[in-house]
């Protein structure tokens, strides 16, 4: 299969699940965390598919982490009260663990393909997928336990995952 498609595809699944999970939780703040990376997805999509027609990609960096940081300090000044079920962390763990394969898959095919253009593209998604593995695991986190998640505010620091430390 053409290694373009297949990341089209895996990108444009990641964009369908994170909009299924958004539309599954009854938090705002998640809820827009969640929109947050299904365009993201869509994004990463659309570089691929640039790459495949052999056009000169747009910007693959974001701010979704420093988005979401936002977003986690305001439920946290907030006066709700969180509450899920296991369900719900499960979901959000599969999500956890495709943007963990989708890195991988970024990482062996910036090594597989010659252009240099697509190898730096490649490696540039792999670090944007890292993000989103950083994020969707402190969204477990925060589903798992809400109230500690919230008054801890280390908990919302991304920048060890970000960098593939954890």
């Amino acid at each position: 299969m053409d290694i373009f498609k297949f990341a089209m595809e895996k990108e444009k699944f990641s964009e369908d699940y994170y909009r299924q999970l958004s539309k599954k939780t009854n938090n705002e703040g998640l809820s827009n965390i969640l929109t947050m990376l299904a365009e993201e997805e869509r994004k990463h999509f659309n570089v691929v598919q640039q790459m495949q027609q052999q056009k000169p990609q747009k910007k693959t960096e974001t701010d979704v982490l420093g988005n979401a940081r936002e977003i986690f300090e305001k439920m946290r000044q907030s006066t709700e009260k969180f509450s899920f079920d296991i369900s719900e962390l499960e979901l959000y763990e599969k999500a956890r663990d495709i943007e963990k394969e989708s890195r991988q898959f970024y990482l062996e095919k910036s090594n597989e393909v010659t252009d240099p253009s697509h190898k730096e593209i490649f490696r540039k998604l792999a670090d944007e997928e890292q993000k989103h593995f950083a994020l969707v695991q402190r969204i477990c986190d925060f589903v798992a336990k809400p109230q500690w998640f919230l008054e801890n505010a280390e908990m919302y620091r991304f920048d060890d995952y970000a960098n593939g430390v954890l």
